[in-house]
């Protein structure tokens, strides 16, 4: 079967030597889940006369059209890239070495994930559950509980049970439900067949006195937001969960699920996660939010609005307020702008953050590079009657492999890199 590999923002074309020439999508449902790819952003398959064309974005992982498969390699090297997946999501270290290979790039993260969730499920089993106070209504032959008077009362014959309400602890309640549905999805996803195995094994240890339900989103933040303090241990399986169904599930729009032919990891959300986290603990004294609204940057003339839409609040991913100064808004766009130009979508976004008065009038994007000697660029905005300059757009690196390096070291050299990609210099 052909199989295409690129790496991320890369493009293959149908030319000579390439297994795309002269190649067609299979069918309608190849078409259509090729459709659905582009929309999301995730993946562009075009047909052309000489045959497919395929664009990646920020998504890396595998998917299969048909027969044939598409390979997204991460460019970062695999040490350092789990290195900074287990900080970015809050994950320990219990993958265990012979868990799985690991063995094809493509496949690395969704391996990864699946290995990660193993461990941290298996260590929740191997404590003891986490068990709750479950209502049950059933038929006991002896009572426990509260008799249901009113089943009772609705027989038709006598029976030699009675019907009972009552609170038994168990471990089938909503999280260990989803944490059973989620291993069984990590199995489908896994490439390692001894991962697939161990996964489909734990499942089934628990599928003994848990209930199997279907594995949805709703579902999913329901047992998020119900943990307890003493389920509180279970709380990075259920990010693990969460990030294997992103990964195998697109939604197209508010009521539109697709469950696509493989698994797309989106190193951008990984991306602005890993910085969240490291300016979130490494800028004492500082506050840090995310997804910040910028309420009345924008509004409708209040005289020509004539169907009273809301104004749109632009949303950078961080803003950074070290007191007294002004909140610096920062964007994390997983783009290497030191190797590739600035798409203008990006500058023209970050152009109106820097009016919005923060920052002294300078918005950041924070890029991803490999290039440890990358440095700042800024554009500025300029004035064209009077020449002068308004602010400006910085494009501020983020050294991946140095940043992994760091988090293996002392506090300092940590809130020396935080302070640099907050309020620049160095």
């Amino acid at each position: 079967m052909p199989e295409v590999r690129l790496r991320e923002w890369s493009t293959e074309e149908p030319n000579d030597g390439s297994v795309l020439l002269g190649l067609r999508l299979d069918g309608a449902a190849e078409r259509r889940a090729a459709a659905d790819l582009a929309r999301a952003g995730r993946l562009t398959i075009e047909e052309l006369a000489a045959g497919l064309r395929v664009r990646t974005s920020s998504f890396v992982g595998r998917v299969q059209l048909g027969s044939l498969t598409v390979t997204i390699e991460p460019k970062l090297a695999k040490d350092a890239l789990l290195t900074l997946v287990r900080y970015a999501y809050g994950l320990r270290d219990v993958v265990r070495d012979g868990t799985t290979s690991f063995a094809t790039s493509g496949a690395l993260l969704p391996d990864l994930l699946a290995a990660q969730l193993l461990g941290e499920v298996g260590e929740l089993v191997a404590r003891g559950l986490p068990r709750r106070y479950v209502e049950r209504a059933e038929e006991l032959s002896l009572p426990r509980g509260r008799i249901d008077v009113g089943a009772l009362a609705r027989r038709a014959a006598p029976a030699t049970t009675l019907p009972c309400r009552h609170h038994p602890r168990s471990a089938d309640h909503p999280v260990i439900q989803a944490l059973r549905a989620g291993l069984g999805l990590a199995a489908e996803i896994a490439t390692d067949g001894d991962l697939r195995v161990a996964l489909r094994r734990l499942a089934a240890r628990l599928g003994v006195e848990v209930q199997s339900v279907p594995l949805t989103r709703a579902r999913l933040m329901r047992a998020q937001r119900g943990l307890t303090r003493l389920e509180a241990t279970a709380a990075p399986a259920l990010e693990l969960i969460g990030l294997l169904l992103d990964g195998q599930a697109v939604t197209l729009d508010d009521e539109t699920t697709v469950r696509l032919p493989g698994f797309l990891f989106d190193m951008n959300r990984f991306f602005q996660a890993l910085v969240g986290r490291f300016l979130r603990q490494h800028l004492p004294g500082c506050q840090v939010v995310d997804e910040r609204a910028l309420t009345g940057l924008l509004r409708y003339a209040p005289d020509a609005n004539p169907r009273e839409r809301r104004a749109p609040a632009p949303r950078p991913d961080f803003a950074v307020t070290e007191r007294p100064h002004k909140p610096v808004l920062l964007d994390a766009k997983y783009r290497d702008l030191w190797q590739k130009a600035l798409p203008r979508e990006m500058l023209y976004q970050l152009a109106m953050y820097a009016t919005s008065g923060a920052g002294d009038d300078v918005a950041v994007i924070l890029f991803p590079t490999e290039d440890d000697h990358a440095k700042e660029a800024r554009v500025e905005i300029r004035d064209v009657i009077s020449g002068g300059t308004k602010g400006g757009v910085a494009l501020r690196p983020v050294p991946l492999t140095r940043l992994a390096g760091l988090l293996g070291g002392g506090f300092e050299p940590r809130a020396a890199e935080a302070q640099r990609l907050a309020f620049g210099g160095g």
